[in-house]
């Protein structure tokens, strides 16, 4: 089992930055691929970021490739998402998952977070 709490969210302007936050309980973090996943109001879940076990491939949205930035930390059993540039389409709650297997899948996750809202104003 592992349960994962994501924090950093919060209002930001167009143009800014946040750092989001996942902290994941338990010893087999580095097991486990991990993702970022967003739903705006209104839409469907989406796909955002995914990384390997230990860091070394990443896989991202068009939506967001080169502004995003997806890292982990397997010592502090935590997942990052830096987001730079933040547009208004941005604004949506984020989740982080946890998967055995690397996919952008969110069907292919096998924990989520609560979420955290990010809101990015014009």
């Amino acid at each position: 089992q592992v349960q994962l709490v994501e924090s950093g969210g919060g209002l930001v302007q167009a143009g800014g930055s946040l750092r989001l936050s996942c902290a994941a309980s338990g010893r087999t973090f580095s097991m486990y691929a991990m993702g970022w996943f967003r739903q705006a109001p209104g839409k469907e879940r989406e796909f955002v970021a995914v990384i390997s076990w230990i860091g070394r491939s990443t896989v991202y949205a068009d939506s967001v490739k080169g502004r995003f930035t997806i890292s982990r930390d397997n010592a502090k059993t935590t997942l990052y998402l830096q987001m730079n540039s933040l547009k208004p389409e941005d604004t949506a709650v984020y989740y982080c998952a946890a998967s055995r297997v690397i996919t952008t899948s969110q069907y292919g996750m096998d924990y989520w977070g609560k979420g955290t809202l990010v809101t990015v104003s014009s």
